[in-house]
């Protein structure tokens, strides 16, 4: 599996511990930056990653920031993009499971290195169900399609 990984300056530290938390297990990791705590845009961070994603460059990915919520709102505005942001294992489950999110993000301000590293744990190792989940990520792709392309 190949993951991109980004964060802004508020979750420097996290991403670098979860890189070499991913890394130990044996996953190809791409590091999207940011690599200093000066102050960085965190839309264009989510953006590069997430268009990686979409283009198939990558199979997932992790955005980190303060609380997560911004990486999501700018990552979810790309075309074919599904990210969620989980602060708690059964979330990230769910996640992948219900929701087939190619996306988790995360806040540094809001969970610890060891909670994060059980979230990241959960979401990849967990994958789509289908069953009853897979006409809501279809309406899902159905709204993304009229409301994100424009076709009326």
């Amino acid at each position: 599996m190949s993951l991109a990984l980004g964060c802004d300056e508020a979750a420097l530290d996290l991403k670098n511990l979860l890189k070499a938390h991913l890394e130990a297990k044996g996953l190809v990791v791409k590091d999207f930056g940011v690599h200093t705590s000066a102050p960085a845009m965190y839309p264009d961070i989510a953006l590069e990653v997430s268009l990686e994603i979409a283009a198939g460059h990558f199979d997932r990915g992790i955005l980190l920031c303060g609380t997560g919520l911004g990486m999501a709102i700018t990552a979810n505005k790309v075309f074919g993009i599904r990210a969620a942001t989980c602060h708690d294992t059964y979330s990230a489950e769910r996640a992948r499971k219900s929701n087939d999110a190619q996306i988790l993000t995360m806040g540094a301000r809001v969970v610890g290195s060891e909670l994060a590293k059980t979230i990241v744990d959960a979401w990849l190792a967990s994958e789509f169900q289908g069953g009853g989940s897979t006409a809501k990520v279809e309406r899902i792709k159905q709204i993304e399609k009229k409301h994100l392309r424009g076709d009326q």
